[in-house]
Parts: structure tokens; sequence; C-alpha cells
């Protein structure tokens, strides 16, 4: 019964794409309504609860000293999990993370890493021996769709209210943790060659691909990752692309207003 409903929601999916509408009435280009609320989890250094339409993503950040990596002794770690709750979708089951956690927190991470937001060389406390380790866990609570942008979009508001806790640890006083850019991601599926961002979790399920997008605050590519079967033209991934800057800089705005 459930594979019969949901061949009929991408046919009715499927109408609409052909008609240039969406089920809940956007544009192609459009955003849903994206809510940001920081230091929700009293107990961790730093977090965010996102809602990006009706998914929800909570990210919290726990710190503490560590030995850096053998090729970068002066600098600070990041280490970045993901949690698929079993309630937040149907198709999310408990245990080890599945392709789908590993991606996200793949992707998340490297966002973060690759635009240079936080000033590791800030974190070292002893070269070569002792350096701050960023935890970054993000927790999927409702996937109704596009949750790789929700949880970048929490990773890095998360961040922003992090508070290193050096008195703690006998480390000296406590200090905001130093962040320097803010990385936005954004994805767009591709279906029958149109092209839709924040894609719902109806809309998802009938997309050939998906490419997602990470720029910095300067317009710059910091990541890129594309998930799917289908192969996108080399005029798409441009419009992507392009589409993909305007459209964080206008959530970077909202964000910083928020």
């Amino acid at each position: 019964m459930s594979s019969v409903i949901s061949e009929i929601r991408k046919d009715f999916i499927y109408n609409l794409i052909l008609k240039g509408e969406r089920a809940d009435g956007r544009n192609f280009d459009q955003y849903r309504e994206i809510s940001i609320e920081r230091d929700v989890i009293k107990k961790a250094e730093g977090s965010a609860l996102v809602k990006l339409g009706s998914s929800q993503v909570l990210v919290g950040i726990k710190m503490q000293p560590g030995e850096p990596f053998p090729d970068s002794p002066n600098r600070g770690v990041i280490i970045t999990n993901a949690e698929l709750v079993p309630l937040a979708s149907p198709t999310f089951e408990p245990g080890p993370p599945n392709e789908i956690g590993i991606e996200l927190a793949r992707v998340v991470d490297r966002g973060v890493r690759e635009s240079k937001a936080v000033d590791l060389e800030a974190l070292c406390i002893v070269p070569g021996k002792q350096v701050w380790i960023i935890f970054i866990d993000v927790h999927i609570l409702d996937d109704c769709g596009n949750i790789l942008d929700a949880a970048s979009l929490g990773a890095i508001a998360a961040l922003l209210t992090t508070k290193v806790p050096a008195s703690k640890f006998g480390l000296g006083d406590d200090f905001i943790l130093p962040v320097k850019d803010i990385p936005i991601a954004t994805t767009a599926i591709e279906f029958n060659d149109v092209l839709m961002f924040d894609p719902d979790v109806d809309e998802e399920t009938i997309a050939n691909t998906k490419l997602t997008v990470i720029t910095t605050a300067n317009g710059d590519i910091c990541g890129m990752q594309k998930s799917g079967t289908g192969v996108l033209k080399p005029e798409q991934i441009y419009r992507i692309v392009d589409i993909a800057c305007e459209k964080a800089k206008e959530i970077r705005e909202k964000f910083l207003e928020a």
C-alpha cells in the first residue's frame, strides 16, 4: 500500500514540475523559512537548533584538550559526527551510522574545515603535544528534506556560540572560539532537466541527482558534494553554482541579522 501511495505522490510532484510549480507553492530557487535558536543545550560548549521548513537539526559542540594530528602539530582538531534519530524519518534505523549519516558528517566537516571558519592555530596549547579538540555532534530530529543544508547551518551557528572551557582543564581563562567565516551549504536537485533548490523530502525521492555547494563569505567555493545516480550537464553545474552563491549570500545575511 505504501509503495502505491509513494508512486501516486511521485506522479503528483512530476505533474506539478511540468507546470512549473512545487507542492508548497515555492519557486524552484526559493528556500523554505529558516529559524535558528542558539544555546539550547546548557551543558554543551555551544549549540544551535535549526529549523528549515519542517526539518529540524540540533547541533552540540564539546571541547577538550588532546593530541594534535602528526601533520598539523600546532593546529586544533575538528571531529564531526552525525546521528540520524530513528523518530526523525521512517528510513532511519538505530545502530551505527549508515551511508547518509557518514556523508552528512563529512560534508558538514568539510565546510567548516575547508572554509577555515575556525582559527585552528589559535587552539594550540603546546605545539606537537596538546591542542583543543572540537567535537561537532549533529542530531537530525525531523527529516522533511534537505537536512544537509540545515546541519551545516546548525554547525556554524553552534560554533559561533562556543566558549572554550579552558578553566575546566586548568588551562587559564575561558575564551570565545575564534570563528572567522560563515560557510553556507546550498543544495539543489535535478529532475528531468529541472533544477530545484532546498528540496523537501518528497522532491528528494524523485530526484535523479543532488548537488551541494558550500561557499564562504567572500563567495569562494570551499566544498561540493554530488549524490545520486544521475548526471549533471556542465551548464547545469554552472547554473547551480551561480544560484548557490546568491542563495548563500541571502541566507548568511539573515543568519547575521538573527
